[in-house]
């Protein structure tokens, strides 16, 4: 709740630190502020707090999650080069206030206890995402990313509030415990409307998280956004909102398994082959990133399924490796993008990679670091996080997704492969592209946790 607080006053101060016109202090700030939240944050571990009767509630899963937001916010600011020297973005300061706002929704979406706490975070998160794709607005790409992003996360919000309507209409509470309760001891109606409810409700967050079939906005909404909120996209929206998923189905309808397990084993089928299959054809590497997100989703749907005993560090650990690859990934691509001029705008294709280890190497290898993770190659972290979802399959005995979700991450190998065998084996542009320290630290950073925990996942799994 403290982070909340302090990043709600953080948001506005930065408008004002705006007025000063000093990008470089408006940058220290905000990692000032960021690493200010996480210390508030950190300092409530052991401890579990009630908030607003009861609407919120901290503990250690939900100082976990709100570390991992915070964690990837550190590191977009990190990347935030050049980000305000243009002309329309001269104003840089109420896009960091709007990040920062952004994240007291996230870390809201991972303490409510209320589903009308759920609502009102989602709902920040939501609109702040909203502005930010649509930032770059003289990019034709960008507004209609924001329009088409707003009208169909509006649909996925009636939908949710549908079902939160008749969840409270079958159980007449908003609370997650008391709604589990009045389920338990079947005093709920126990026909159509709280089903309905809970399929409502769950559709709208897997709307947010890209599952398929509610995927169709992805890539269009990546690849227009501008590449910096794309990285925020594609890790805090994510990791809140299946942080968001997971309380729901463990502390809300744990009674109803058997009758979500099968739903969410169809959408993580569907998920893994739409996203796998689309990602190998595409020519973008934005887009091609858009799947990636896509795909994961996917195997994190399986970690939430088989609701076992270690699901919630399974989640926590793919989500860091995940977060910590996609940042590194992104972070290059806006490096040599902006190196690679075409039609006016960054080049986003897998062809500007071309060559890129002859005259970059550091580049070269923190792209390879991230492909490799989010690859799930043994010795980075993604290898482990894999391993830890696949690992909950194994212990609820559905062997047969687990084999499943294997032969799509070999697909998967396929077109994580692409920039890096563009990197090292073809020739291309002879550019030096000049990296700035706080860019070159956050890069490496990434990469040295990534590997890291590759070889000593244990540092990370014994605190989740």
């Amino acid at each position: 709740m403290n982070a909340i607080i302090a990043l709600s006053v953080f948001g506005i101060l930065n408008l004002f630190i705006g007025f000063l016109q000093q990008r470089k202090l408006l940058i220290i700030c905000n990692i000032f502020f960021i690493i200010v939240a996480l210390g508030f944050n950190l300092a409530d571990w052991n401890k579990e707090y009630q908030w607003f009767n009861n609407m919120l509630v901290t503990n250690n899963l939900s100082i976990n999650f709100s570390s991992i937001l915070l964690i990837a916010a550190l590191a977009i600011v990190g990347i935030s080069r050049h980000f305000g020297d243009d002309i329309e973005h001269s104003h840089p300061a109420e896009y960091y206030a709007i990040m920062l706002f952004s994240l007291a929704g996230a870390i809201m979406m991972v303490t409510f206890q209320n589903l009308l706490m759920l609502f009102i975070g989602l709902e920040i998160l939501s609109v702040s995402m909203y502005v930010l794709t649509g930032s770059d607005k003289r990019n034709v790409r960008s507004n209609e990313a924001a329009l088409k992003y707003f009208l169909m996360g509006a649909f996925a919000t009636g939908i949710l509030l549908f079902g939160t309507a008749l969840i409270y209409g079958a159980t007449g509470s908003f609370n997650l415990q008391g709604i589990n309760n009045e389920l338990t001891n079947k005093s709920a109606y126990m026909g159509s409307m709280v089903h309905i409810g809970i399929i409502l409700l769950l559709i709208g967050l897997l709307f947010k998280l890209s599952i398929a079939p509610f995927h169709f906005w992805t890539a269009d909404v990546y690849d227009g956004a501008p590449t910096l909120f794309t990285a925020f996209m594609s890790t805090v929206v994510k990791t809140a909102g299946f942080a968001a998923l997971y309380r729901i189905i463990t502390v809300a309808i744990p009674d109803q398994y058997p009758f979500w397990w099968a739903f969410f084993v169809i959408l993580s089928i569907i998920t893994l082959l739409i996203s796998n299959l689309t990602a190998v054809y595409q020519q973008s590497f934005k887009r091609m990133m858009a799947y990636s997100s896509i795909s994961h989703a996917g195997y994190l749907l399986i970690a939430t399924l088989t609701k076992s005993n270690s699901s919630a560090s399974a989640i926590l650990f793919y989500s860091l490796a995940y977060t910590l690859a996609t940042i590194a990934a992104f972070g290059v691509l806006i490096l040599v993008s902006e190196a690679n001029i075409k039609n006016g705008k960054p080049n986003e294709d897998f062809s500007i990679f071309n060559g890129l280890a002859k005259k970059n190497p550091l580049l070269a290898i923190i792209l390879t670091i991230s492909m490799l993770s989010l690859a799930g190659i043994p010795l980075t972290a993604g290898f482990w996080g894999k391993f830890f979802v696949f690992s909950t399959a194994v212990e609820r005995k559905v062997i047969w997704i687990l084999i499943y979700a294997i032969l799509m991450s070999a697909v998967g190998i396929y077109y994580y492969f692409k920039p890096i065998i563009n990197a090292y084996l073809k020739e291309g542009n002879d550019t030096i592209i000049e990296v700035p320290l706080l860019f070159k630290f956050t890069l490496i950073v990434c990469g040295l946790v990534t590997i890291i925990l590759g070889l000593m996942p244990d540092l990370a799994k014994s605190i989740f």
